[in-house]
């Protein structure tokens, strides 16, 4: 008898719990916006591509940086291949096919478990570096964009994509601080259960290319803070002497075996 009251005690306990949870999530949602879109919007984009210097970007032909102490990357963006690390696991990806090569604590696995881990690490780049600089994508075919007038009566840029990535159908909505360049986003994506989460867009780093981003994005639940960030020219003047480790794709290096 004394076991089922504690049962029904328990059950009554998660069933509130559950319910304040739900109460909290249902509160903190927030509708997506809709932007007017145009020539204003498209010049907001603009204008916020220029105080990040995306040219620069675009110019950045390679970049290495660590996600939250979650994953390591190492992206050649000249020839779109990817090396990625997390836990025991070490990948090497291209990007245009998602053919690669998969290793587990050095030891190399292969088959289905190969190919598993390398989509697991495509997915994590995904994530991985539209964190580090979504702002080359602000005028991608697949995005819309719209001007939202705040609360507070400030214009806001709102982007929407319909494509390109694993999460069609996301939308940010950017803030814009000083020198130009965003200090705050809210999101409205899948993998979130509820819209306009807040992340905070701060501490600026300049890369030796002139490329401008954001190592720390402070969020309600957690923050996400990339270290070890920088970028060069080109993939030999990153790794300043140290070996390709993409020559283990076949037909990357003409000199590999």
């Amino acid at each position: 008898m004394l076991q089922k009251t504690w049962f029904r005690l328990a059950l009554t306990l998660l069933l509130f719990i559950g319910g304040a949870l739900t109460a909290v999530v249902v509160s903190a949602h927030k509708e997506r916006p809709v932007g007017a879109e145009g020539a204003e919007a498209d010049a907001m984009a603009r204008a916020v591509m220029e105080a990040a210097d995306v040219a620069a970007w675009r110019r950045t032909g390679a970049v290495r940086w660590d996600y939250a102490g979650r994953q390591r990357h190492l992206w050649d963006r000249r020839r779109h291949l990817a090396q990625v690390f997390w836990s025991d696991i070490e990948v090497i990806v291209d990007l245009n096919s998602l053919k690669g090569r998969a290793w587990r604590e050095g030891q190399e696995v292969t088959g289905a478990e190969a190919e598993a881990l390398i989509d697991k690490a495509h997915g994590h780049w995904i994530n991985d570096a539209f964190w580090l600089n979504p702002l080359d994508k602000l005028m991608d075919p697949s995005a819309s964009r719209g001007v939202v007038v705040g609360e507070d009566g400030q214009k806001r840029l709102l982007v929407s994509y319909s494509g390109g990535g694993r999460t069609p159908g996301d939308a940010y909505l950017w803030r814009v601080g000083q020198e130009g360049l965003p200090d705050q986003w809210q999101m409205w994506v899948s993998i979130l259960p509820v819209g306009g989460v807040e992340a905070t867009w701060e501490r600026w780093q300049t890369l030796s290319t002139g490329a401008r981003v954001s190592t720390l994005h402070q969020t309600p639940i957690l923050n996400l803070e990339l270290t070890d960030v920088a970028g060069a020219a080109d993939l030999a003047t990153l790794l300043a002497g140290a070996e390709d480790p993409f020559c283990r794709l076949p037909g990357v290096c003409a000199d590999a075996p």
